[in-house]
């Protein structure tokens, strides 16, 4: 497919999909438009909803008034990040976001001593010893049951964030063992790469894999490998999301029909990138 013809079909394709990974103001991280900015950005599109992350807030009651307010159909997603504003592992802030209306909860992500080791995110404002989801002996930690057992009581789904890549792959087996909906964080990201192998380990288990286009932009990962590994893990197991929204990039909706282009050249097919940017994201938020 044509550069050309990718970016007509991308903008077809944004009619009725979804980012789960969208960062907005209000926010203590500098960002580049508001909540009522982007929905209306996303409806104006045709797009079906954006999943609004904060590392440091819950976004639930957000997204709510956001969806009260807009006068949009397209909607707005909430969920909450496990750092240290939010007491870490906590299991009430979990249910209390839940009870607000989150999808999706987070590990710890600009916190997580894993993403520590590689050093402070640009923006990070403040000193702390990061947060580890395992006891010395490798297992997890107890309180990371009660969070999952909280996130299944809800059906909502727990994603892995920016904890290590043996963390996550002992997150998500356990978790599908007991029947929690599981999400891998962007696993081509420097600070959590996970090979393509155990992707498809994870997705044969039920683990929704997330495919994100900063790594892209980024270049973490280059196009043709991402594309291939969504041929191996299977495209009804992948959504694809930007994690955009930060001060002075392109917009998140623009950088997802990017996103959708790329992809088709690619020769990632239409009904691919309609599993990946409707089907599967819409069975996380709308349940």
């Amino acid at each position: 497919m044509t550069e050309l013809d990718a970016n007509k079909k991308a903008e077809e394709l944004l009619k009725g999909a979804y980012d789960l990974h969208v960062h907005s103001s209000p926010s203590v991280f500098p960002r580049e438009l508001d909540g009522f900015q982007l929905i209306r950005e996303a409806d104006a599109a045709g797009m079906a909803g954006v999943m609004l992350k904060s590392h440091y807030e819950s976004t639930a009651l957000r997204a709510e008034l956001i969806n009260r307010y807009s006068g949009c159909k397209a909607k707005a997603y909430g969920g909450l990040c496990l750092n240290c504003p939010a007491g870490g592992l906590n299991v009430y802030a979990v249910k209390n976001a839940l009870r607000a209306g989150a999808k999706i909860v987070w590990m710890p992500t600009r916190d997580a001593k894993n993403s520590l080791v590689f050093g402070n995110m640009e923006g990070d404002f403040f000193d702390r010893r990061g947060i580890t989801i395992l006891e010395q002996d490798g297992t997890l930690k107890e309180c990371v049951y009660d969070i999952m057992d909280a996130i299944k009581e809800k059906d909502a789904f727990l994603a892995t964030g920016h904890i290590s890549p043996e963390e996550s792959l002992i997150l998500c087996r356990e978790g599908r063992k007991r029947g929690v909906n599981m999400i891998l964080t962007h696993p081509e990201f420097p600070r959590t790469r996970i090979g393509r192998d155990d992707q498809a380990e994870l997705a044969k288990l039920g683990v929704v894999i997330e495919k994100n286009w900063f790594n892209l932009a980024q270049k973490s990962v280059m196009p043709e490998e991402m594309a291939e590994t969504i041929r191996t893990v299977g495209s009804g197991h992948v959504y694809l999301a930007t994690d955009r929204g930060q001060k002075g990039a392109p917009t998140p909706v623009s950088e997802l029909k990017r996103f959708i282009a790329v992809m088709l050249t690619c020769g990632i097919a239409e009904a691919q990138i309609r599993d990946m940017v409707q089907k599967v994201p819409e069975e996380v938020v709308c349940r």
